[in-house]
This record gives structure tokens, C-alpha cells and sequence, in this order.
């Protein structure tokens, strides 16, 4: 399968141009814009407040004041890829885990506990240990108990992908990590997560295998973040208009401490991030935007009424972690309330924290 996006898209010269007078007020006069207006958008010369006003705008309006709380859940850390910034990496020695279908369980039974009706399934890139028939026994467990089972796991065949839809699977996160093909080859020494191209195929992979939802993302401090949203803007708008049956949806993970030692080159701002989720928010109305537990409290806080319509609660990175495994995360969580605090937090700033959306 031959990919929508092309990994050589040459985004760069839109970033070189400077935005004139005329077209910032055209910007601030328009009722809607496109993916045409991303780079004036993303240029730091446009009012961040404007930016966030009208983001809220947009999100009151096609979302009301919802939230969409969702937990994941670590399968297991076993990896046979080399990564530099990833804890997760198959050169770090430290004993790793997958989890048994018992442990699972238990695992998922905590969650339901603190009612949670939506899990995310995450594991490490380990095809032959943790393979798809794996994960589909993790899902049909899942489900017997949960809406909504989403998976966010190495890239698969378009098979595989109907094994784990038939399983109950509803949704696919499958973040390319970084656009940006050097920056890419640079950044993933080994293993099959090194080709590129399999990941962005994976992607529409997984939409013609039916996934009615799918999250894409771009994982920030590996390159320029403008590049990687302009890539990200393309991509997400040739994927809608081929795969028109799908709802799309983006997260902006910016790098977090983990095992081992990684120097981010390409820091994010907090207004950076601001900027990227309110641009989003413009140019694609109707997409949801989710938003993690990498970053701090105060800030999601802050962030919850800019754009975000999902976000996780009460995370844990490490297989086992909710039932108290000490077991390596891939990284470091960075909000660690409760559940309780979080819906507290939701329902004190006027929202309506929303643990399944259909049964």
C-alpha cells in the first residue's frame, strides 16, 4: 500500500513566510479557515488570546461542555526496537514484563472500580511476543466489561487490524512520531519501527480495516513542532478525505522523563502547545483533541476549556502499574490526581466528565 502522505512532503518554505498586516486582519476577520491557513496560524505575530478565544468558540460549539475521560493500560514493556528517546528502548537492561490474562484482569477490575468505561491498550513494539493474537485475547477480555476498547500498539497488517476490530477494538492511536525523515532515521536505530513508510501505511491499514476511530500525533521535541503540525495537517486531511466514514482525532505528547538519558533539541513552550491545540481546533472543528498525563496539573487545567475534549486520568506507563507492579515505565507521568480530583476539577470549571459515550 502506497501511503496518502508522501514522507518527503516539503512543508519548510510555508514556515519561511512572514505573515503581513493584511494577512493577520484577514485572519482575524474569517469565520472558518483551512489547512491553507496553518502557517499564520502557528506564526507567534498572532495573538495567543485571540487563538484561545476563538479555539473555545469552536469546541463549545461542536462539543458542548463535555469530556471524555479514558484510562490506559499497559500490556506489557517488551521491545525490539532501539529508540533514543523512548524508556521503553530494547537496549535498556532492566527486566521486562508482559502481563498474563489473570493480571490483566486485575488491572482492568481497578479501573472499573474508579469508573472508568473506556481503556486505552498500549505495549511495546514486540511482534513476536506480543503479537496480534495477544492483543486480541487482551481485547475480548476487555470488552467484557468495557464499552470502549482502543489499542495503541505496534503498526499491523490490515488482517490483523480486522482480528482485533472483530475481537470489539473501536479505536486505533498510531502516532508517526516525527514527520521528518532524517529526523527519523536519526531517532530510531533499529528494528522494524525504523521503516517509516510502515507506519504511515499502518495508519490506512487500520481505516480500511474498518476502525471507526482513529488519533493521530506527532511526538514533540524530536523536530520543529510547526514542521511536524503542517505534516500532521496534511496527513489528517488527505486521510478524511479518503477514509470519509472515519472520525479522526490528534494528541500533542511532548517528550517526558523515562529510563535512561534523552536531551530534548526541539523544546515545546507551554504557549507553543497552546498555539498547536488552538490551531487544530480552527482548521479542523470537529476533530477531538486528547490530552495526556505527560503534562502537569495546572496546565491541563488550563488547557481543558482551549480545544481538549479527552483526556486521560489516573494514568499509569508500566504493565501491572495500577495493581502495584514495580515494573519500568515508558515515562514519566507528570499529573498524578485521582480521578476524583480530576472529575472534581471538571465539574467545579462547568464540564461534564463523560466515562462512556455508548454501551
Amino acid at each position: 500500500m502506497t501511503s496518502v502522505f508522501q514522507a518527503h512532503t516539503d512543508v519548510a518554505p510555508l514556515l519561511s513566510t512572514t505573515p503581513t498586516h493584511a494577512d493577520l486582519a484577514a485572519l482575524y476577520s474569517a469565520t472558518h479557515w483551512s489547512l491553507y491557513d496553518m502557517p499564520a496560524l502557528l506564526d507567534s505575530r498572532v495573538d495567543i488570546e485571540w487563538l484561545a478565544h476563538m479555539s473555545h468558540t469552536r469546541t463549545i460549539q461542536r462539543f458542548g461542555h463535555t469530556m471524555q475521560l479514558f484510562a490506559p493500560v499497559y500490556l506489557s514493556n517488551l521491545c525490539y526496537n532501539q529508540c533514543t528517546y523512548c524508556g521503553f528502548s530494547m537496549e535498556h537492561e532492566y527486566p521486562r514484563k508482559t502481563l498474563s490474562m489473570a493480571e490483566f484482569q486485575l488491572e482492568l477490575g481497578i479501573l472499573h472500580r474508579h469508573g472508568f468505561r473506556h481503556v486505552l491498550l498500549l505495549t511495546g513494539e514486540a511482534p513476536g511476543s506480543v503479537d496480534a493474537d495477544y492483543i486480541a485475547e487482551a481485547i475480548h477480555v476487555a470488552k467484557k466489561t468495557f464499552d470502549s476498547v482502543g489499542v495503541e500498539v505496534q503498526p499491523l497488517s490490515q488482517p490483523d487490524y480486522e482480528m482485533l476490530i472483530q475481537a470489539g477494538a473501536d479505536s486505533l492511536t498510531l502516532y508517526q512520531e516525527t514527520y521528518h525523515k532524517q529526523t527519523y532515521l536519526k531517532h530510531h536505530l533499529r528494528g522494524k519501527k525504523r521503516r517509516q513508510d510502515w507506519r504511515l501505511t499502518a495508519v490506512e491499514s487500520g481505516a480500511t480495516a474498518g476502525f471507526y476511530r482513529i488519533n493521530l500525533g506527532a511526538l514533540l521535541g524530536l523536530y520543529d513542532w510547526r514542521y511536524e503540525a503542517l505534516c500532521l495537517g496534511y496527513h489528517l486531511t488527505q486521510l478524511q478525505q479518503r477514509y470519509q466514514a472515519v472520525q479522526f482525532g490528534v494528541s500533542f505528547p511532548r517528550i517526558q522523563g523515562m529510563f535512561g538519558e534523552y536531551t530534548v533539541e526541539y523544546p515545546v513552550s507551554d504557549s507553543d502547545l497552546v498555539r498547536l491545540i488552538a490551531t487544530f481546533r480552527l482548521v479542523f472543528p470537529d476533530i477531538s483533541i486528547t490530552l495526556s498525563t505527560r503534562e502537569p496539573a495546572q496546565l491541563r487545567d488550563h488547557l481543558i476549556p482551549l480545544g481538549i475534549t479527552t483526556m486521560s486520568a489516573a494514568s499509569k506507563t508500566n504493565p501491572g502499574g495500577y495493581s502495584g507492579h514495580d515494573t519500568e515505565t515508558q515515562f514519566d507521568i507528570s499529573d498524578e490526581r485521582s480521578v476524583q480530583c480530576i472529575d472534581a476539577v471538571l465539574r467545579d470549571n462547568g464540564y461534564c466528565p463523560v466515562y462512556t459515550d455508548w454501551s
